[in-house]
């Protein structure tokens, strides 16, 4: 009985798992200076958004940040590049895109949005992800 038992929740947890990796839950960012940081101009996004390879890219780039100058001291964007690293996306992500808005998954769960509701003034990009998810600085996405 008892196997059978722990059979059913080893195929109950695997059963959720595409569920946890499908970005409706991250968890929120919980490196002070990731959140210092880049919180400072946008929502600091969690690193599960993105695979490694594309934040090595975004931090080795942070002085023409999608058109931004967002330099950091050394020391400091070597911590923050350790945590996005660590934490970062796998499977469902496409490391050869830096931009959220331009991963798969983030297209297919945004695909009914129209160019019309992003350019409202409460949204005005498809970045701006507390315009629709207002607890998504907790990690929490689900809007169903």
């Amino acid at each position: 009985m008892l196997p059978a038992m722990l059979l059913a929740m080893l195929l109950a947890t695997l059963w959720a798992l595409p569920a946890a990796a499908d970005h409706d839950y991250l968890g929120p960012v919980t490196h002070a200076p990731t959140r210092k940081e880049c919180g400072t101009c946008h929502m600091a996004f969690q690193p599960g958004l993105l695979p490694a390879a594309s934040w090595q890219r975004v931090m080795a780039g942070l002085d023409r940040h999608f058109g931004e100058d967002a330099s950091l001291p050394a020391p400091v964007a070597a911590d923050i590049e350790r945590y996005l690293v660590t934490h970062a996306g796998g499977r469902r992500v496409d490391a050869s895109r830096d931009r959220i808005t331009e991963q798969p998954w983030f297209q297919r769960k945004h695909r009914r949005i129209t160019p019309a509701t992003l350019a409202r003034p409460d949204i005005r990009t498809a970045s701006n992800c507390t315009a629709c998810h207002p607890d998504a600085e907790r990690g929490l996405y689900d809007d169903d």
